[in-house]
Order: structure tokens, then sequence, then C-alpha cells
């Protein structure tokens, strides 16, 4: 048995007191239900679960074009789809939207990679701090999620290659765009596999202020959660308000914000990996040798400092240089044997956590006159985020970024042409402090069949307050002005343009008096640089009258290479490496076909970035990336809605490539004339895993992305209050690190559900991995893929209850 307690901070008071509006709307909504005569008719969603492309969306390029007339491979995800295939995080959603299987970070469902590289995260059209595993990203709290692939358009500033995500949160408004008519809200509870806990609530309506029309939508969530995974757990709390104010008939204000404070931890996975772990769990088992020295039960970096448990060489070009002999006598275990290991023991301490307190407002100002509309974004993202892991690495970033952007848009239409202009100025201030802790990261040390222990367990830098490896302090300030053009022939042809300039400000403060190997007495080193540069879209398509929309798009975006925290380290100023630019050009296209109830899209890109040098390992490679995407959406008729996918995919390290190597941890499957593993896992063995002809990566190929990835959705409603639904993701093999050592099998993952909706309430109730297959993700591959990997989760369930009004 066991009681599940949650403690009541100061923000879980004020989820509750969103519980008690919800309670408090509802009977409000009753007595004008009263009042009114029951005039107010419930909408029931029992068609394409808002799947179909025809909402328009402002994330691709800023005008109010829908997916299908978009002339970039897109896709949306509607709060009912979420809602019916149960759906918890962001990595689920790759059975929806092609291009976006994600290796893991760690286990932190952050961002997802998108064709093959890191992607970014917005909110109302507004680029985030970067999070590419700070935190799980909530999507309780959206009313939609749109995927753009590719970098993003001009009007929303320098942009990763890769693609991102678009978070719009429920809203005060109805689809259509007026307000609700009346309040509305709801109230669940989600339990399943590990004690899974999960209290929401969320209430929206319409109001008056001083006389002025207005709407409201709260939202709140809580979790208090077990895992799979030993030492694990979630505890959260989300709280989400969006404010629409009419203030006159040519005034609006829109306004808001989200708090989501996460407790938890990241999920290294397996360590001491073998082909043979991976193929049927056997794992080479025993203790790494005492380094403790002053016995106060953590390794410190001067303890590690004073031995070599690297090999006598230290570092290893090629990995075969490596033999028995050069294994030093405190690298090899004691004890040594082998056992079958469970998906659940995996490398995390009990003291292991991943903490962050993020904050994010937003301030709308719109003003329409006769011929244009003029809207000013006011937008503020900061976190405060804490890593520690006892096997060696710690980080913490406090960093806020406030952006400004302004944008005029007017049209016009003249002999069956419609134009559409925008024009916008924008500022973005990014304030930044990070640090972390890497030099003494030892995977292998702990046997995962024992406790951590202080045979593995390292003295952190966030704990200590020195030895960092890098302490950066400094903010950049980036300034931009772009220009779009959307230009409609009504004989089919459209012509999208689009242009920006960036400049950027960057100012860097390397705390040295906290590094390595510091006395304290050091003078932090300054650095600072302007940087700046141009990107530019265009794209044409053709609207044929049978419903066939073929299109092009070529387009140049900048990008700032910044780092986990949004830190720019004083090292990449001076020599351009802090900035790049990225290509993109892609062919495509899409279809509404059999009277719009089926949508289709095929396109097929290659998009690289520009300088070899200028990446950033965590956050932003400089890859090229060729492939195809498939996507297709059917409502049958009012039962059956389905979708499929297809993703075909290539991604190339190009300074990888370049260079013929990459560095990395080196694994037991790397060193191939190492005859016995135990003689290293309890060190570390580094150096250059080589590309080209004798070696398994010959061309630079990225690891841990599966070239070939096929996606089924399926949903039926019977039409009296029960509907099914299942998903299938098919997944070919793929290597676990660069060095492609270690093959992940290739696998297909099965999630079915059943849910059942009455009036006033509904229960989903979802089984994941319904076939138990065992399956594997890579885990940080161009660097730790041969030394660790994540074994996913085996079949569990979910069940979620809710009462609506």
């Amino acid at each position: 048995m066991k009681n599940t307690t949650f403690k009541l901070s100061p923000l879980a008071k004020a989820f509750a007191m969103t519980t008690a509006v919800a309670l408090s709307s509802q009977a409000f909504a009753q007595e004008e239900t009263e009042v009114k005569e029951k005039d107010v008719e419930k909408i029931q969603v029992t068609g394409s679960l808002g799947s179909l492309p025809g909402q328009d969306v402002e994330s691709v390029f800023g005008f109010g074009k829908s997916i299908l007339e978009t002339p970039r491979s897109a896709s949306t995800i509607s709060q009912e789809q979420m809602e019916r295939f149960n759906v918890s995080d962001i990595d689920e959603l790759v059975a929806f939207a092609p291009g976006t299987f994600t290796q893991s970070f760690f286990g932190v469902a952050g961002s997802l990679d998108v064709r093959g590289t890191p992607g970014e995260t917005y909110f109302r059209g507004v680029k985030r701090l970067d999070n590419p595993g700070n935190y799980p990203t909530p999507i309780g709290a959206s009313s939609r999620i749109d995927i753009v692939r590719g970098p993003a358009s001009p009007i929303y500033g320098p942009s990763k290659i890769g693609g991102y995500l678009n978070f719009n949160p429920k809203s005060a408004r109805a689809s259509g765009g007026q307000y609700l008519d009346a309040p509305t809200g709801a109230l669940s509870y989600t339990t399943g596999s590990w004690d899974k806990s999960i209290l929401t609530a969320e209430v929206g309506g319409p109001a008056s202020v001083a006389g002025k029309e207005m709407g409201y939508y709260i939202y709140g969530e809580l979790e208090n959660s077990d895992s799979y995974y030993d030492n694990t757990q979630t505890d959260q709390t989300v709280l989400q308000a969006s404010f629409n104010v009419d203030i006159t008939d040519s005034l609006r204000f829109e306004f808001g914000g989200m708090y989501h404070d996460y407790d938890g931890n990241q999920v290294a996975g397996w360590n001491r990996l073998t082909q043979e772990l991976v193929d049927d769990g056997t794992y080479i088992t025993g203790t790494a040798q005492p380094l403790d020295t002053d016995g106060d039960g953590q390794i410190s970096h001067e303890e590690y400092g004073a031995v070599n448990i690297a090999g006598e060489s230290f570092f290893y070009v090629p990995a075969s240089s490596f033999t028995d002999d050069e294994a030093t006598a405190l690298m090899q275990l004691q004890n040594v044997g082998t056992t079958t290991l469970s998906g659940n023991q995996v490398l995390v301490a009990p003291d292991d956590q991943l903490g962050n307190e993020a904050i994010t407002l937003y301030f709308d100002t719109i003003y329409y006159t006769d011929n244009w509309e003029i809207r000013n974004q006011l937008f503020y993202d900061a976190y405060d985020n804490i890593n520690e892991n006892a096997y060696g690495f710690s980080q913490f970033h406090d960093s806020w970024v406030v952006e400004d952007k302004l944008i005029f848009a007017t049209e016009y239409e003249n002999d069956g042409l419609l134009a559409q202009f925008q024009f916008s100025p924008s500022v973005r201030y990014t304030d930044f402090e990070h640090g972390d802790d890497f030099t003494y990261e030892y995977f292998n040390r702990r046997d995962l069949t024992m406790p951590s222990s202080a045979l593995d367990r390292r003295l952190l830098s966030t704990r200590s307050g020195k030895n960092y490896d890098n302490y950066d302090v400094g903010n950049y300030l980036d300034l931009g002005i772009a220009a779009m053009t959307d230009l409609t022939w009504d004989w089919g042809l459209n012509l999208v343009l689009g242009v920006r300039y960036d400049t950027i400000d960057i100012e860097s403060t390397s705390r040295t008096d906290l590094l390595l190997g510091a006395t304290g007495e050091e003078t932090p080193v300054y650095a600072e640089e302007t940087v700046d540069g141009w990107s530019w879209n265009a794209s044409i398509s053709y609207e044929f009258e049978f419903g066939l929309i073929p299109y092009i798009t070529a387009a140049e975006q900048a990008t700032l290479v910044a780092g986990q925290g949004a830190e720019i380290g004083v090292g990449q100023l001076g020599d351009g490496s802090a900035f790049d630019t990225s290509e993109l050009i892609e062919f495509g296209i899409k279809g509404s076909l059999l009277e719009d109830t089926l949508y289709f899209a095929l396109s097929s890109f290659e998009q690289e970035r520009t300088d070899f040098n200028a990446q950033n390992t965590v956050t932003n490679n400089t890859t090229n990336n060729k492939g195809t995407e498939f996507e297709l959406r059917w409502v049958v008729n009012d039962n059956l809605v389905v979708s499929a996918g297809y993703t075909n995919i290539k991604v190339i390290n190009l300074t990888a490539l370049e260079n013929g190597n990459q560095f990395g941890f080196l694994g037991a499957e790397d060193l191939v004339n190492l005859e016995d593993p135990s003689l290293i896992f309890g060190g570390n063995v580094i150096g250059l895993n080589l590309i080209g002809e004798g070696f398994n990566n010959t061309d630079g190929r990225k690891a841990g992305i599966p070239e070939n990835i096929y996606t089924l959705t399926a949903t039926y409603d019977f039409q009296n209050g029960y509907a099914a639904n299942v998903s299938v993701v098919d997944v070919e093999e793929v290597a676990s690190g660069f060095s492609a050592a270690v093959t992940l099998p290739a696998y297909t993952l099965v999630n079915a559900g059943l849910s059942y909706q009455a009036e006033n309430w509904a229960l989903n109730l979802t089984v994941k991995n319904l076939t138990d297959e065992r399956y594997f993700r890579s885990n940080f591959p161009d660097l730790f893929g041969s030394q660790i990997v994540l074994p996913e989760l085996p079949r569990h369930f979910n069940a979620k209850f809710t009462y609506s009004f």
C-alpha cells in the first residue's frame, strides 16, 4: 500500500485555487444555463479530431495560411488527438509527425530532434530558451502543437537548422476567434503503472472588466509519480493562464504566462555497454577499485587527478591501438562476473537531481486601422536549473530572455491578386550564467547490480563551488529587422518571400577563478564580439483545381550557436564560431482529396550548416541532412480517422567528416584489440573514432537516428460514447554510437487505448508498448553512445478520468 502526499507549496495552493475557481465557475455556468434556458450547446468532437489541416497556422511564416497552403513541411497535432491517444510527452509525437524521431537526452523529453538534429521550442510564435534536456516540456496545457521541419521563417529571427515546435496554449477564445459563450472547464486525474499520479484542473470563459469584454483560461497540473527506472521520480507543478481583453473595437490585449516547477533526474541508462548486453541482457559485473583516499564517501577532482585510469597512453587514435597491456592496474574491476540486467537497473543514484523552475510571460497589443494590423509582442522566458549526477557530471543555468517584436501587417486585393505584407523590427536580449563540470565523468565505475557508493560517487562542482570546466556569465543583444510578403493569384500561383537582417552584440566572461585547477586568485577573462548576418526565404507553389499543390522552398537562415543554458563561451568569440547560417532546399507536393477528407504531404529536402567549425555538440551540430517525408491524414467517415507517416533521413556530421574523426568516450566494442572489457570499466578510455574505409562509420553518419521510420495511427468512434485507438511506430536498427560498433535492434512499438465519453465525464485507458517490445534509444550518441544506452519502457498503462462542464 502506498500513500501519495502532495506537498502544498505556494504554487500548489494556487493550483488548489484554480480547482476552486473551476468548481465555482461550474456553478456559475449552471446558473447561466438556467437563465438562458439551456441555449448553450456543447460541441462534441466525433469527426476529424482536428487532424485535418484546415485551421490557419501563424507559426510557419507569420501569415494565416493553413498547413495545406504552406509551402513547407509541417504538421499540427490537436488537443483532441493528444487526448484521444493519451499522449504524455513530446517523444510520443513521432507517431503523428514525420521527421521527429528523437534520440535520448539522458531520458528527459525536453525537445524533439527534428530532421535528425536538436529542435527548438516556441511559445505562441516566439522562441523560448534552449531546452535540449533541462526539463521535460509540458504539453497538457496546449490546445495545439505545430511542428515545423527546417529552419524558421526570417520573421522569427535566428534559428537552428532542424526545425521547431510551437506550443499554442489553451485560450480564452473558441476556435472561431470569438470568446467562449459560457464558463467551461474540466478536472482530471491520471493514474497508471509505477504509481503515476497526475491531477489537473482547468477553467475558461467570458468576463468583463470596467465594461470591457474579456476572456480567460486557467490551467493547473500537479504530478507526483514514481518511475520504471530505479531511483527515479517526477514531481512537478504547471500553472498557465491566458487573458484576452477588448479595449475598443480596434484595440485588444492578449496576455498571460506559464509557471513550471520540475523536480526529477536524468537517466543515463545502462553502462558497460556491449553488443551482448543489448542482444540478451548479459552484463559484466564487478567493483571498481577505491580512490576515495580521505574517506569522505566521495571521490574529489584531486583524488581522480592523482591516478591514471585512462590508459597508459591517455589518448587513443585509432581506438584499435588500445590493447590489454594499455589498461592500468587501477582501471581493472575486482570480483568480475556476469549477470542478466533488467531494464529498470540504470545509472541513477538516490541523490541525483534535475531541478528546473521556468517562468514564461507574454503581453501582446493588437491594434487595427482601416488597412493595417499592428501587433506588439512582448515576451519573457527564464529558467533556473540544477543538474547533478553521482557518476561525475553537474551543471547549472540561471538564464533569461526578453524579446519585443513589432509587426506591421497589411494586405490588398487587385485584379485577382491578394498581396499580404509584413514589416517587423525586433529586439531580443538574453542574459546567462552557466557552469558545468565533466572532466572526471566515469559511466562505467558503478556496478548496476549494486547501489551507488564511494567507489563511483564524485564530489560535484555544484556542491563544492569549484573545479568547473566552464563557468560563463554574459549576455547578448539581437537587433533585427524583417520583411515578408505573401502573393496569391486567383489562378493558383503563390509566392512567399522574406528577408531579415540581425546584428548581435555578445559579451561573455569566464570565471577562471572557479575552474578546474584554479587557485582562486585568477582574473576572470572577458571577451566581446559583434556578429551579423542575413536570412532569407523564397517559396513558390501552385494550387491545381483538383486539389494538388506542388511547391519549392529555398532558404538561408542565421543561427546563434549557444549552449544548453543559452550561454556563449569566451572561446567562441573572436573567430566567428558563435554565429553561422543554415541552408535549405525543399521540394514537395500537398493535396486535399475526397471532398477534403484526405490530406497528404510528400517532401524531399536537403539542409546543412555552412561553417564546419561553428558547432555545439549538445545543442547545434554542423550537419548535412537529406531525406524524404510523407504524411497522410484521412477522415474515412464519421467513425474512422487514420493517419500514416514515413521518414527517410540521412544525417552527416560535417565537422567529423571534414576532420576524418570524431572525439568520443570509447566503449568495449570500439576497442577491437581488447580481449577483456573488465580491464577498463574502472576507468575511461577516450580517443578519436576514425571515419572511412576499414571503419564501421564510413561516411560520418550521425548515430541514433534511424534511416527509415514508418508510422500508423487509427481511431474509431462507435458513436455511442465509446472510441478505440491504436498507434504503431516501426523503427529500423541504428548504431548506438558514432563508431557504429554497437547496433540497436529494429522494433515496432504499439500503443492502444479505449475511451468512453459521457455528457460530463470521460474515461481513457491506454496500454503503451502493448506487445512488450524490448527496445532501446541511443543516449547522446556522438559522444557517449559507445558506453551507455537507454532501455525503454516495457508494457505499461495509463488511465485518465475527466469531469468536464
